[in-house]
């Protein structure tokens, strides 16, 4: 139905196993394989801390009094007592050309690494620390969204010189942040429903929207497991039965009952999801379904995904455009308190640079 195969139902109703507790940060990263012929997207996640044995071999030096141009290259900058090394500048620095694919400018890179150790001292002043475990769900989650392994990413990453820990520590520090902001400002970054209706009737007066409305859908996602490994003939013939079932399942308490008995299948509970929590492909597939009835198969990794759509209500909720409104008078709200409360915590920080 002019979707390609892969979008997951479970990944479009918001089941795709992230870990719960941290928001996540939204910025992407291009990573191109090995071959050079592909761009792979990712999105930032959770992370380690860095080693500090780097700043211990310095220190031991200057204990020493020897001065070379070995120890010139450790320590850039001294954030609170925490050091920032050439090394970590090099390595944010190619990072960072994954996604612009261009150099950095030093300072640049030096300031966003001193943001960090500021956003990361703060967090842990409101006990805002991800563990060793939120760090490794996050970095699995992020490479399961990619449709690859843990390794497969850090082989990826490390394919163009950065090692995992880089990425892992500035996500580490978006997510922290992100979680502070958020904590710390709730009530002053509400959005007004006054404020959202009168945006949205100042764009609907530019742009009428006639077929705006919102809906509700009830659905049942369902899987017909096609094992790990199989070959394409498999899922094929997988797929050929779930298109014979489209004609024979009528409602939901069917799709429930056969399912349920179905070996190599499962239907998982109902899913309530309006219209504005949906991209404009799920939308229209879920518009183009009638009640009862199951959606089109689609392939993905888990085997053969589908889901039987139980309801479909007129809702006042937020409709897309009204989303849309909400998110960005967020999004500004959140980068005006966010800008100005690291300046503050960055003016009260402990900085030297050499």
């Amino acid at each position: 139905m002019g979707r390609r195969p892969g979008k997951s139902w479970l990944r479009g109703f918001g089941l795709d196993g992230r870990p719960p507790g941290w928001a996540r940060a939204d910025k992407q990263l291009s990573i191109p394989p090995r071959s050079g012929n592909v761009t792979t997207m990712i999105e930032s996640t959770a992370f380690f801390r860095r080693l500090a044995i780097l700043f211990a071999g310095c220190s031991l030096a200057l204990a020493g009094g020897i001065s070379s141009p070995v120890i010139a290259q450790q320590v850039a900058c001294m954030v609170n007592g925490e050091p920032i090394t050439n090394f970590d500048i090099e390595q944010r620095s190619k990072l960072l050309m994954l996604s612009t694919h261009k150099m950095p400018e030093r300072q640049q890179v030096l300031d966003e690494l001193i943001d960090e150790k500021v956003k990361i001292r703060e967090g842990k002043k409101f006990s805002i620390d991800p563990s060793a475990n939120d760090i490794e769900q996050s970095y699995s989650a992020m490479a399961g969204r990619m449709r690859i392994t843990s390794e497969q990413l850090t082989k990826s990453l490390e394919s163009q010189g950065v090692r995992p820990d880089t990425l892992k520590t500035r996500v580490r520090a978006d997510m922290v942040w992100t979680n502070l902001v958020r904590g710390r400002y709730k009530e002053s970054l509400q959005v007004g429903e006054k404020d959202v209706e009168e945006k949205a009737r100042e764009q609907g007066e530019q742009q009428p929207q006639p077929d705006a409305q919102s809906f509700e859908y009830k659905m049942r996602p369902i899987v017909l497991v096609v094992p790990k490994g199989s070959p394409q003939e498999v899922m094929d013939a997988r797929k050929k039965e779930a298109e014979a079932l489209r004609a024979r399942i009528q409602t939901c308490d069917e799709a429930s009952a056969f399912f349920k008995a179905m070996q190599n299948a499962a239907i998982l509970e109902a899913v309530t999801k309006t219209s504005a929590d949906m991209p404009q492909s799920l939308r229209d597939v879920l518009d183009n379904t009638p009640i009862g009835h199951l959606t089109p198969p689609e392939q993905t990794k888990q085997g053969i995904e589908m889901a039987a759509l139980c309801a479909r209500d007129p809702t006042k909720l937020d409709t897309p455009i009204k989303k849309q409104i909400r998110d960005k008078m967020f999004a500004q709200k959140y980068e005006a308190k966010s800008k100005a409360y690291l300046a503050d915590i960055r003016r009260a920080a402990m900085i030297e640079c050499h």
